[in-house]
């Protein structure tokens, strides 16, 4: 590329509002993945930020490498995918990924999502084993909910570069605080339920929803009502402007702290590792309070799962649950049923021969 041409992309992009600019998608590279890799669930459970809903039609979420194509050239190296495992032709069935955007950074992201003058664009990579008009939107929440939807075309089985420019509407309304501002929804299928005639939906302006009928026209394709179907996105970027400007990449520890914002997962890194250490109260519960590395978006509730015991005496641990928190901070109770525990002694909470156990802080939107 000439020195010229450079600075004329870079004049383009400054003009539309792009340049240095924050991607206001978290995780659109699909690089962290805190939860695991694989999951038939819906909701949370692959890639952070992301939440994978499918219903009557049956999927797998999946994180996954790439070694090749396009975006793995734009130095990508993972996408998130669905694939179908149940097909379904219910009129109800639907799929979609969709990440929920934080009020504050739209409100402080310098878009003025009031006027129709002031753009956003969302930038992605796409790929689906069928051919077809598939979809995107935006959802807001905060006052009367408004949605704004485009349509995109992908060919078969090919690495598609997706761009769509979002005007503001006089009638939104995004709170400037740490609740949902939009949610960001990008669409393999919809049943004829939430497509089609009979409600307000359009690809050429914001309109409310009106008998479920999220977006104007069905999908010719059948995703959903196709056996091992696969769509596949990477590269999700949310910007300021009408342009969209290379996807800003940004390192693994960067990334993986905003994500943890939302979410906060700690694995046993042997048979017994080390969680906390607290004070038992009485002969049943251990208290035990720690500080959050990462400050969370709200207090979080509290999640376990594997085998734990104490350090000294090696007592059984059966129940956790919350007595306090805060953003940065949780404070939760630890149970033994056996009434063991010595009071007012401190003890170490530990994996038991568990390699497989965790604890997870969860502040989602």
């Amino acid at each position: 590329m000439s020195r010229a041409r450079t600075f004329a992309d870079l004049a383009t992009a400054s003009e539309a509002g792009n340049l240095g600019q924050t991607n206001l998608i978290i995780n659109g590279d699909m690089s962290v993945a805190q939860r695991g890799t694989s999951s038939t669930s819906d909701g949370f459970y692959t890639v952070d930020r992301w939440s994978i809903y499918a219903s009557q039609t049956e999927i797998t979420q999946t994180q996954q490498s790439l070694t090749s194509g396009s975006p793995y050239e734009l130095g990508f190296n993972n996408f998130a995918r669905m694939a179908v495992t149940s097909a379904s032709n219910n009129a109800g069935a639907y799929a979609q990924f969709q990440q929920p955007v934080e009020a504050q950074f739209i409100a402080n992201s310098g878009w003025n999502f009031k006027s129709s003058s002031s753009f956003v664009t969302l930038s992605f990579w796409a790929r689906s084993s069928l051919a077809g008009t598939y979809f995107a939107f935006f959802q807001s929440q905060d006052g009367t909910g408004y949605i704004r939807a485009k349509d995109f075309a992908l060919s078969a089985d090919t690495w598609t570069k997706v761009s769509l420019t979002f005007e503001g509407n006089s009638n939104l309304t995004i709170n400037d605080d740490n609740g949902v501002g939009l949610y960001i929804t990008i669409v393999p299928h919809y049943g004829t339920t939430y497509t089609g005639s009979g409600g307000n939906a359009s690809t050429t302006t914001w309109y409310t929803l009106s008998n479920n009928k999220y977006l104007p026209t069905d999908f010719a394709q059948n995703w959903g009502n196709t056996s091992s179907a696969t769509f596949d996105i990477t590269g999700c970027q949310l910007e300021l402007g009408q342009v969209a400007t290379p996807y800003k990449h940004e390192n693994f520890a960067d990334n993986l702290k905003r994500c943890r914002r939302y979410y906060q997962q700690y694995d046993a890194t042997n048979a017994y590792t080390r969680f906390a250490l607290g004070v038992a109260y009485d002969g049943s519960s251990i208290a035990a309070p720690l500080n959050l590395p990462i400050k969370m978006r709200a207090a979080p509730t509290f999640a376990s799962s594997g085998n734990f015991d104490t350090l000294p005496d090696t007592i059984d641990l059966d129940t956790f649950s919350v007595q306090h928190a805060t953003a940065d901070m949780v404070e939760f109770r630890a149970t033994d049923s056996g009434n063991g525990l010595t009071t007012n002694r401190p003890y170490v909470i530990r994996s038991d021969n568990d390699t497989s156990a965790k604890i997870q802080f969860i502040s989602e939107l």
